[in-house]
């Protein structure tokens, strides 16, 4: 949920909400004024918290400073409509945090399809735009990964619901929820049927071309659908010397972390055949994965929600045996490390934290997660006319990528030389150690 329609939704509703209570007393003068002056003392005294438990994480920064290799991030959209291009505010602001004043003219669009087998078959679209430092010296390449092409054919179903046919019996404010409702309720149903295999490849597919090479090695706008068939020993410097860095969104963390763990199925299959030459491609591009660490920074996150009547993953319960240099499975593991950097409000109604041993059993030992949670309060928590305090939910769970502080300790992490000044005043961190 993330387009700016939604936000301004959320405001106008609890504003509506504010009105429609005092009116019942019949002060509704009375009550526009109260609702405004609460809403303006909300906006100019900031006391909303920002706790971190966890390891240290130092953030995109020190990566954009290498001599060699690029930053490479790619941001995965949650629930709702949304079109390509709806990680604008959150990319413009992340690129001023890290001063790449620089960006290319225009981005590259390319059509996601599973195959070239499959050339009629769209799985969303993957945006490319392309940033840089003043000196040219530090550049970063932030990939879009939009899927909701796959989901938008299947709630179509509800659109008569939202037609004028029906929708005027409902009161107005009702009328708009309920869209909002019909909007972003279906996906997670449908991410548990079919489609969750198109929205998979579709990730997987993102990551192909992220780790395929650099902007020029990228397809043009206009070369028509391309699918990303693989890897040659050209693109290996790639892998190596890149850093990734994954964005997700409520929905999207459960596909980021299912489409890591599809990843390391798909290249330890592929492995199998070790005599052959795409077998010994597959191995050498593991190995440079194996080096790696990549973090995930996961905005409203929603996994253990989503995490509810579902399968274990292949291999759980066994980070030690693979994870631990001494480990008996060490050289099986797909990453050095998976950093899940979740960032949950209390009051969104529908995000998370991630519980203690969470990652040991539901994740895939595998990908060796270390998980720090940021408990942070996006939306202003006010006194409700004396009935208690409230904040928006809705403000709640639309907010992250847009929050100043979320962005800082994105861009900058925390326990480290380098952190923001904002968060080291406004975010307690506290270490956790074994």
């Amino acid at each position: 949920m993330t387009t700016l329609r939604h936000l301004d939704l959320s405001k106008t509703f609890f504003v509506m909400g504010l009105l429609s209570f005092v009116s019942l007393s019949g002060c509704s003068s009375f009550g526009k004024g109260v609702a405004e002056a609460v809403l303006e003392k909300s906006d100019t005294e900031d006391k909303r918290q920002c706790q971190v438990w966890g390891s240290s994480f130092s953030g995109m920064a020190p990566a954009l400073e290498k001599h060699e290799g690029k930053t490479k991030v790619l941001m995965v959209h949650g629930v709702g409509n949304n079109l390509p291009g709806y990680s604008t505010e959150f990319l413009e602001k992340l690129a001023k945090e890290l001063n790449l004043t620089v960006r290319s003219r225009n981005h590259k669009d390319i059509p996601l399809i599973p195959s070239p087998l499959f050339p009629g078959k769209n799985l969303g679209n993957l945006r490319v735009t392309r940033l840089l430092s003043a000196d040219r010296l530090q550049e970063m390449l932030f990939y879009e990964l939009t899927w909701s092409e796959i989901t938008r054919e299947q709630k179509a179903l509800l659109g008569f619901d939202n037609s004028g046919d029906y929708s005027f019996r409902r009161a107005e404010l009702n009328n708009l929820l309920k869209i909002f409702a019909n909007d972003t309720g279906p996906d997670p149903i449908i991410y548990l049927g079919e489609s969750r295999k198109d929205i998979l490849n579709a990730f997987v597919q993102s990551f192909c071309w992220m780790a395929q090479g650099d902007w020029d090695d990228l397809p043009d706008n206009g070369s028509g659908k391309r699918a990303c068939t693989g890897f040659d020993d050209k693109h290996l410097k790639h892998i190596v010397r890149d850093d990734y860095v994954m964005v997700a969104l409520s929905l999207g963390s459960r596909i980021t972390v299912d489409g890591m763990q599809a990843i390391a199925s798909i290249l330890e299959s592929t492995t199998d055949g070790r005599s052959t030459a795409v077998g010994e491609k597959a191995l050498r591009m593991i190995d440079a994965l194996r080096n790696k660490r990549i973090p995930i920074y996961m905005l409203a996150n929603q996994l253990p929600m989503l995490q509810l009547g579902r399968e274990l993953p292949e291999v759980s319960g066994q980070s030690a045996a693979y994870c631990n240099a001494g480990g008996a499975n060490y050289h099986s593991r797909m990453l050095t490390q998976t950093s899940i950097i979740a960032f949950s409000d209390p009051n969104d109604l529908i995000s998370y934290a991630i519980p203690p041993g969470f990652s040991e059993k539901y994740l895939d030992s595998r990908l060796c997660v270390d998980v720090t949670n940021i408990n942070i309060n996006i939306a202003s928590v006010i006194d409700a006319f004396g009935l208690g305090k409230f904040a928006n939910p809705l403000d709640a769970h639309l907010g992250y990528g847009k929050d100043d502080r979320v962005i800082a300790l994105i861009a900058h992490g925390i326990g480290n030389n380098h952190a923001s000044p904002l968060v080291k005043e406004k975010c307690l961190w506290t270490e956790l150690i074994d």
